[in-house]
């Protein structure tokens, strides 16, 4: 169990998606309550209709993904209804659910998966052709798993919601003209927005800090016509380095910020910050061609810091990671003389 349950962990530390969260949660709820089938589902009230997002099945009773069944005729529905969320005789306990009794469904388990706004988003189950205990271990874990499942649930709205605002960030005042990246003021905003959702989610908010080293020089030796074109092709290289859910954002002439979600396990964090910082560096060094010229760039200076929502406010967690860059700035130069 022990050795499960750090699986588990390291698992949902790097997991990015509602999949990669709920699969080994699917594989922990089976071990535990010796059932051949767990999966989740997503419920639709207002088509008044149920979906098998995910299953896993080890024996001839199959939960299909992708299935869609109508609401009212649902184990689930009665399980809710009824406030009886596990049975191991569902022919006694339910005689009219014709479909389970055909599918050979003996014994059944279900919790409701409720948002932080009380919002039904499905259902967590596990299901057997035998009749099988409801163990101490399964009545603790199943609650916990289906929290989690919400917190991922809601964390993967929020990615999406990013991803929506960064195409729909048209308006000039949000906007660099230069590169099209959000501006400071945008920054100010959505850092702000990520720091209050960390906050209720739980996780902590990554704040990378660029200096493109050598601007001056580039403007001197090709003309300010190339300076623009550099900072454009490094801005399309930060847009194409980085996750869904990260937002890159110009602050000044040669100066970006990229924020982004962290860990829920501050463990986790320092490999993160190494992670994106490496991105970033691998993003942003290499050969430009910028219209008749062609530069060797050798990289920029990057300073990712984490952000603990409730503990930091969006400036300050700006101005530190503008401090840990200059840090890195000075090395950097040292190196070089």
């Amino acid at each position: 169990m022990d050795n499960l349950f750090s699986q588990l962990t390291q698992t949902i530390s790097q997991a990015q998606t509602l999949e990669e969260v709920t699969r080994p949660f699917l594989e922990l709820l089976g071990s535990i309550t010796g059932m051949e089938s767990t999966y989740l589902t997503r419920i639709d009230l207002g088509q008044q209709e149920q979906e098998i997002l995910y299953a896993r099945n080890t024996a001839q009773l199959q939960m299909t993904e992708g299935l869609k069944v109508p609401w009212h005729n649902t184990l689930c529905k009665r399980a809710l209804d009824s406030q009886q969320f596990y049975t191991d005789d569902v022919r006694q306990c339910w005689p009219d659910a014709h479909t389970a009794h055909e599918l050979g469904i003996h014994s059944y388990l279900t919790t409701p998966i409720q948002l932080s706004d009380g919002t039904l988003y499905g259902t967590l189950c596990a299901a057997s052709e035998k009749q099988l205990p409801l163990s101490e271990d399964a009545a603790r874990l199943l609650p916990l798993l289906a929290a989690l499942i919400a917190q991922s649930v809601e964390r993967e709205r929020l990615i999406q919601q990013l991803v929506h605002l960064n195409h729909l960030l048209t308006l000039e005042s949000a906007l660099d003209s230069l590169t099209g990246l959000p501006n400071r003021r945008t920054l100010q905003h959505e850092l702000t927005r990520l720091l209050q959702v960390g906050e209720r989610q739980g996780f902590c908010v990554l704040v990378a800090y660029i200096d493109l080293d050598g601007f001056k020089t580039i403007n001197d030796q090709y003309g300010h016509a190339t300076g623009y074109l550099f900072l454009q092709s490094v801005a399309e290289r930060l847009q194409q380095t980085l996750r869904a859910s990260d937002m890159a954002c110009r602050v000044g002439g040669d100066e970006f910020v990229v924020i982004g979600p962290g860990p829920q396990d501050r463990d986790h964090a320092p490999s993160a910050v190494s992670a994106l910082e490496q991105r970033l560096h691998r993003a942003i060094e290499g050969t430009y061609r910028l219209g008749q010229s062609t530069l060797d760039y050798p990289g920029a200076s990057i300073a990712c810091v984490v952000a603990v929502p409730g503990q930091t406010d969006a400036q300050s967690a700006i101005d530190h990671a503008d401090q840990a860059m200059y840090v890195v700035k000075k090395q950097r130069k040292a190196q070089r003389l």
